[in-house]
């Protein structure tokens, strides 16, 4: 169980008066990083000229929190680029590859919704299809997993986009066998880590995906408006910003105009920003080591796992996945069917916990807990006993 959420809790902002289940959406800042993030904004504010010019300190430093970042995902600092959220940095790759009509992109029923409707976008301009795949629940099996892309494969199969951690069902998906084969077959692997870095041990270098994105407002705990794109060396040329700006150059093989890579400097020099959540990644990073996190995390995955397993067996209904295919600190719940907004109104409003509610496929409605440092024994046994009362359900003796 949690025994360090005492020291923890005080260090973040939440409001005490809210039981905060929810940091999978958004995540939540401790208090001396955000102190960092706050103090980068004043040094931006004071002067700004000098701030952000690139050669006054500004290159310097978006390079430090890149190479940062890239000791802990494994990773070169050359194939990192700060971009604002995982779904910006997708829509730079989807936006960027050169599909053509009838090229199919492939993907499963787990997809996070504002990228399924990017694809659709994607498509409906190139012409290309989008073709879901059904992962079989539960899943209990790299190779059931595995298998059902693969035999989804086609020649016109040019995009295999997939989610690391899913958003609404909170499953780890075992991608690595998948992205090998799309390698080999010259598929395109698009990777969408939204829920990965600070959650799961990442090498993206071993791991081979051709693009990944990942989330540093999440489970890294850096201030909103931090991710990152990653992308393989060799791939970096097709790569087009959403905006074009100072950083772009013609010739996309050369160094950039200011001092990184073509590939960089077109994608983080775009006019104007405040860059203050990126740059404070690496405060984000020592708080975690100060903090010995792995362990905290440990913690918090032993009571996911136990108020998921309690909530099943008063509900009777069946787990998503065994244990190791489930996200580590985040756990979807299946609850007899219920209206889902109504379900999230009652939690907030009748007992103050903030948790996210919603349908899965008309057969379940999923709450979805997620656990972090702050987290308390104690607010596990209030949700459990809030789901009891709410759904009319007998708990189990």
């Amino acid at each position: 169980m949690i025994l360090s959420s005492t020291r923890l809790a005080p260090q973040f902002l939440l409001d005490p008066e809210v039981t905060f289940l929810n940091h999978g959406s958004f995540g939540a800042c401790p208090k001396p990083v955000f102190d960092a993030y706050q103090a980068w904004q004043l040094k931006l504010e004071r002067q700004p000229v000098a701030f952000l010019d690139p050669d006054r300190g500004y290159a310097s430093w978006m390079h430090d929190s890149r190479k940062a970042l890239a000791a802990v995902v494994g990773a070169r600092p050359d194939d990192i680029v700060g971009v604002l959220n995982a779904t910006v940095g997708l829509n730079i790759v989807a936006q960027s590859l050169p599909l053509q009509p009838g090229d199919e992109i492939l993907t499963t029923d787990h997809e996070y919704a504002a990228l399924e409707k990017t694809w659709a976008y994607v498509a409906r301009r190139t012409g290309a299809l989008v073709r879901v795949v059904e992962v079989p629940l539960p899943l209990v099996s790299e190779e059931a997993y595995t298998q059902a892309l693969l035999s989804a494969m086609t020649p016109r199969t040019r995009v295999l986009f997939l989610s690391h951690i899913t958003s609404p069902t909170a499953l780890l998906f075992p991608i690595k066998a998948a992205v090998e084969e799309a390698r080999q077959r010259g598929i395109w692997t698009v990777i969408d880590g939204a829920h990965t870095p600070g959650h799961i041990p990442l090498d993206l270098t071993a791991l081979g995906a051709d693009f990944y994105a990942g989330n540093c407002h999440k489970w890294l705990m850096a201030p909103k408006g931090s991710a990152f794109l990653h992308v393989r060396t060799e791939l970096q040329d097709i790569i087009n910003p959403l905006v074009i700006s100072h950083g772009w150059t013609a010739n996309r093989v050369e160094p950039g105009p200011f001092g990184g890579t073509s590939f960089i400097d077109a994608v983080e020099f775009q006019g104007t920003r405040d860059p203050a959540a990126w740059l404070t990644v690496p405060d984000a990073i020592l708080f975690r080591q100060n903090n010995d996190w792995d362990a905290v995390a440990r913690d918090c995955q032993t009571m996911a796992q136990e108020t998921a397993a309690r909530v099943a067996q008063f509900t009777g209904l069946e787990p998503f996945s065994r244990a190791e295919f489930c996200a580590p600190q985040m756990v979807a719940m299946p609850v007899p069917c219920t209206d889902p907004i109504v379900l999230k109104q009652d939690l907030l409003s009748r007992y103050g916990i903030e948790i996210p509610c919603f349908d899965w496929k008309d057969a379940y409605t999923i709450v979805r807990l997620s656990v972090q440092g702050y987290n308390t024994c104690r607010q596990m046994d209030m949700l459990v006993e809030a789901l009891i009362d709410i759904l009319n359900l007998t708990k189990a003796a």
